[in-house]
């Protein structure tokens, strides 16, 4: 008997228990409804879920139990009448809210059809599992929450919010209406849809769990698991293959990572046949220590996801639990064309095969209920599932400000501050004297680390001072809390996502821009989790990218000059030492806030010292802090407006805005246009890749320029500033005259830089605008 499975209103034992369940449910008025009547008026017997639970229903009334299929007894197994019965109403309202979507489909109402048909027993592992385990789940894989929140709630707020998923209402308690999920509880995490993606932030928040109690920044159980559950055909994408190869390593390390891999065999893809691959091929090869249970037997998976369980917790080692023959009954979603891939004969076997009608009969052998309770108990069910899809189809969906306002998770005030104007060579600051790039990138990340304890530093070959030596010496001072990842920016990415779901926030360094490309889908899932979770509490993170812009090595791989710029990530990128600093905090206050942030690092500034000659212009001072934000920070939404020393604004009409390598250039630029031309620009660096500041905003309103140049470091066809200049024109800030220059769009030779932005073009495009 699970220890967690209590509820006051289900008897501990015997018959009696199913009835005092049965007397917690008030009949349904059943009022005409426009839903109802569009219910009334759709082909119910061309639907296969609506077939198969009429004999279902009909078996159960019949009160013949032979009519049932047999399954192995329950005592024995040690599941009782209270988890039986839960696990039972589980899997009854897994399948009830399957078949009500593929009903409300045929009218339009239902929005998400992909079902649980043949893994409704699942509800066995919810009840197995501990309330504050953390768990999340494949989209087929229903029962098991249903199961766990029964602990809790009512059913008739779990069918509602089933109901309000399909229907995308607004009030969908997951995802607000923009998707239909499960998790969403403080145990229970997201998924997208995207296969295995759920796997890497798993291992993540194993691997996480020990890390955030050693921190005290977690408020989770101590002695929790990590569960995470897939489908068999997910075992051959590259988000769980790379979450398994770093639960190994993990293992082989002896690190602690309680993660719990469950994989249901359906032995069919969608359409590809499984071939038996994952039984008699994928397992043979898998080290982790592996329990195998029969799905269509519920006293099996009790007893076997027990034992998981139990031996992962006690080992904080990952295992895998695999969920063997496990019938698909019906089409992948509703517009599954099965007979393009299935015999009939086919079809038809898959469809007669009901596990939950076995373990329906294993309880009532077993004394738990009889057969008319469970009649009685499915027909309340099925009435209740129809009143809360009438209810849901009713409510708002989405509307356009919602769907933008879901990016902005921070608590933050606007992301504006005043833009900040300086001259080429200023040296504002405290510190004893001006230094490189990288001196100053090492020391807010030093200071970062110090005055956030739950700051975390993560990356490839990070502990030894990184390619360029931005975090020298950290893993002397932080050895807990600065750590290599073997080189697979797929984990690495998944795993900061899972660590910033416990209480971590993390420091993300990705070596090369480049390499982000090896990871990029998980680097989306970020961003996405962060938009489709509607109670998410999570810490955000920050992407460190280097490896970015003007250079001779490495070729385009290590010069890598396109960039990734999802909604809802805010991605900056600094000109020097000093602006990085105060970016920085400002970054780290949002990522505490919950937002996340990529900052990209231009490998040819790190060490940069002059911007002309031997003038030392570009080694700046470390702003050391003030305790005054406004002075401390450089908020996202900031510009730093550079102006030439001496020159009348009157006779600057002329505005260049670049960011990153691109500042330092168009200063040069600048210096050559007044010289050899008499044309004095303001030069605007504008961090913000991701967006328009509100600072350029407010220069262009100002209407003091005849013409703009945006200097753009990335190559032509994807740049932020292509984006940017298409939003500024419709907003009518731009001049008549304006120009966008960047880097040629082409891949960069080894041992060249012809292919990049330069001062030159920049130049050449404020004299075709001023000719």
């Amino acid at each position: 008997m699970s220890q967690y499975a209590s509820r006051q209103w289900i008897a501990r034992v015997g018959v009696t228990g199913t009835r005092r369940l049965l007397s917690s449910y008030k009949p349904v008025a059943s009022a005409t409804s426009q839903y109802r009547e569009q219910r009334a008026g759709a082909d119910l017997g061309s639907i296969a879920e609506t077939r198969q639970h009429a004999a279902f229903l009909g078996a159960l009334q019949s009160g013949d139990i032979n009519a049932l299929p047999q399954s192995s007894p329950l005592a024995p197994s040690g599941l009782n009448a209270e988890d039986a019965m839960i696990a039972i109403q589980a899997g009854f309202a897994t399948h009830l809210c399957h078949m009500e979507s593929r009903i409300a489909y045929t009218f339009g109402e239902s929005f998400y059809t992909i079902g649980p048909g043949g893994e409704e027993n699942l509800g066995v592992i919810g009840l197995a599992l501990r309330p504050t385990d953390m768990m999340c789940l494949h989209y087929r894989h229903l029962a098991t929450q249903i199961a766990r929140q029964l602990r809790t709630r009512p059913i008739e707020d779990i069918l509602l919010a089933r109901a309000r998923a399909h229907t995308v209402s607004k009030q969908d308690e997951v995802t607000g209406g923009v998707h239909c999920a499960l998790g969403g509880e403080p145990n229970s995490f997201v998924s997208t849809s995207t296969l295995s993606s759920q796997c890497p932030p798993a291992v993540g928040r194993a691997l996480g769990l020990g890390l955030s109690h050693f921190l005290q920044c977690s408020t989770r159980d101590k002695r929790a698991i990590s569960y995470v559950s897939l489908g068999d055909g997910s075992v051959n994408n590259a988000h769980f293959l790379t979450a398994l190869n770093f639960a190994e390593y993990a293992k082989h390390r002896g690190f602690k990572c309680p993660v719990l891999f469950a994989v249901t065999d359906n032995n069919l893809c969608i359409s590809l046949k499984g071939y038996d691959w994952f039984q008699k091929g994928f397992l043979n090869k898998v080290t982790l220590k592996t329990f195998v249970a029969d799905s269509t037997n519920p006293a099996d998976i009790w007893t076997t996801s027990n034992a998981a369980i139990k031996h992962c917790r006690s080992r904080a080692e990952p295992i895998l639990l695999a969920l063997k023959d496990t019938p698909r009954r019906y089409g992948h979603a509703a517009t599954d064309r099965q007979g393009a891939y299935l015999t009939t004969d086919e079809i038809q076997q898959l469809e007669n095969v009901n596990p939950l009608a076995g373990f329906c009969r294993s309880a009532v052998e077993a004394g738990y209920t009889t057969m008319d309770e469970l009649a009685a108990l499915m027909s309340s069910m099925e009435e209740k599932t129809i009143a809360a899809f009438e209810t849901a189809v009713t409510e708002s969906k989405v509307d356009t400000d919602s769907l933008m306002s879901r990016l902005q998770r921070s608590e933050l005030p606007p992301m504006y501050a005043p833009s900040t104007t300086k001259s080429a060579a200023s040296q504002e600051g405290t510190s004893p004297a001006p230094a490189v790039m990288r001196k100053s990138m090492n020391k807010i990340l030093q200071e970062i680390l110090e005055n956030h304890s739950n700051v975390v530093y993560i990356g490839e070959d990070v502990e030894h001072g990184g390619y360029y030596l931005v975090s020298e010496r950290l893993k002397d001072k932080f050895p807990h809390r600065v750590r290599d990842f073997p080189p697979d920016e797929t984990m690495l990415i998944g795993a900061g996502l899972g660590f910033s779901q416990v209480g971590i926030c993390p420091i993300v360094e990705l070596p090369y821009a480049k390499y982000l490309d090896c990871g990029a889908d998980m680097f989306f899932e970020t961003a996405l989790m962060s938009w489709l979770n509607n109670r998410d509490s999570s810490k955000g993170m920050i992407f460190r990218l280097q490896g970015f812009g003007n250079g001779v090595f490495g070729g385009n791989f290590h010069t890598h000059n396109t960039l990734h710029l999802p909604p809802g990530i805010d991605v900056v990128c600094y000109s020097n030492g000093e602006d990085y600093a105060r970016g920085w905090r400002y970054a780290i206050r949002a990522a505490q806030e919950g937002r996340l942030v990529m900052s990209v690092d231009s490998t040819n500034l790190l060490n940069k010292r002059h911007l002309a000659g031997q003038d030392g212009a570009w080694k700046k001072r470390f702003p050391k802090p003030t305790g005054d934000e406004e002075q401390d920070e450089l908020a996202f939404h900031s510009i730093v407006e550079y102006q030439q020393e001496d020159v009348d604004d009157s006779r600057s009409r002329t505005l260049i805005v670049s960011y990153g390598e691109g500042v330092a250039d168009s200063l040069n630029a600048a210096t050559k246009l007044a010289k050899d031309h008499d044309i004095h620009a303001t030069v605007v660096d504008h961090p913000l890749l991701s967006e328009v500041s509100t600072g350029l905003r407010d220069l262009l309103q100002r209407r003091e320029f005849d013409q703009v140049v945006f200097a753009d470091v990335c190559k032509i066809g994807q740049h932020p500033f292509g984006h940017m200049v298409c939003q500024l024109q419709a907003e009518g800030l731009l001049p008549q005259k304006w120009q966008c220059v960047g880097a040629m769009p082409t891949y960069n030779p080894l041992g060249s830089t012809i292919t990049f932005l330069n001062s030159a073009k920049i130049e050449t495009a404020v004299l075709d605008l001023t000719s």
